[in-house]
């Protein structure tokens, strides 16, 4: 995948912090920023009788959305600043709406970029991931640290369980695996099976990453009882991973399989930044 434009997702509240990473990101890349200023409020309340829509709720709605708009010419000074090329788009929606606004513009993009500041707005990150992720078929990198994601990682932990999910996530992710020093295809608990891992799990993946030029290790790990995410989380400090791909699951059926449990608590509680596409 060649990144060309960058979605980043931006809360009104807070956003100097995801902005910041944002340049250095598209700068890295030499990507175009579309920067996504969002705002959210509650649905329409009814007033007396129930006849009509609250004044109060109409004129909060309506200060919500002149602070936007301000907050939005803030972050147009702020880019106009800078050599990145951009434009700015805001949305105002309520909470069960944000997820198709955010949807739509990710259509548009190679990569929807979620900085730490949004990362820690658990409405807004769940409304991210429900509508760019689950609704789109741009894949999302999720940083939860003030650090610059685009930069060349020295190893990458991708999450391998042989689904379709993880095969999207590693080809989606091709431009960062092929510039790491190291790629650690992880398998937890793997059993070796034709319809599945195959005899030699990893080893399948690992020969179409290496002929993509990936220098690829393969690890098994046995999980001894624990969590999934438990254990991803700690190989990936064991082998110093600036990064972790994995594929992403919302398919209740799918709660079931090795991974599929995993996504919402890889969200919770990552260190590194996390690549995920569905």
């Amino acid at each position: 995948m060649t990144i060309k434009t960058i979605l980043s997702v931006l809360g009104v509240n807070h956003f100097h912090e995801d902005l910041k990473g944002a340049i250095d990101f598209c700068e890295t890349h030499g990507a175009h920023l579309t920067a996504l200023l969002v705002s959210m409020g509650m649905p329409a309340t009814l007033g007396a009788y129930e006849a009509a829509v609250s004044t109060v709720w109409i004129e909060e709605r309506q200060r919500k959305i002149d602070a936007l708009a301000k907050k939005a010419e803030e972050l147009r000074a702020i880019l106009g600043r800078s050599e990145t090329s951009f434009d700015v788009q805001e949305v105002y929606a309520e909470f069960a709406f944000a997820d198709e606004d955010i949807a739509e513009r990710a259509l548009y993009a190679d990569l929807v970029l979620v900085g730490p500041q949004a990362a820690r707005d658990e409405e807004l990150q769940m409304r991210v991931v429900n509508g760019a992720l689950f609704q789109s078929p741009a894949p999302m990198l999720i940083n939860p640290k003030r650090i610059n994601a685009g930069l060349a990682p020295k190893a990458i932990l991708l999450a391998w369980d042989s689904s379709d999910e993880a095969a999207r996530a590693a080809r989606q992710s091709m431009e960062f695996l092929q510039s790491a020093g190291k790629v650690h295809v992880t398998l937890v608990d793997p059993v070796a099976s034709r319809s599945a891992n195959g005899e030699e799990p990893g080893a399948d993946v690992a020969t179409f990453l290496s002929r993509h030029g990936v220098k690829v290790d393969v690890d098994c790990i046995t999980s001894g009882g624990r969590r999934v995410d438990e254990v991803l989380r700690q190989h990936a400090m064991d082998v110093d991973a600036d990064m972790i791909v994995m594929g992403a699951y919302n398919h209740p059926r799918l709660q079931q399989r090795l991974f599929g449990g995993v996504t919402r608590s890889m969200l919770k509680d990552v260190q590194v930044p996390l690549f995920l596409a569905h």
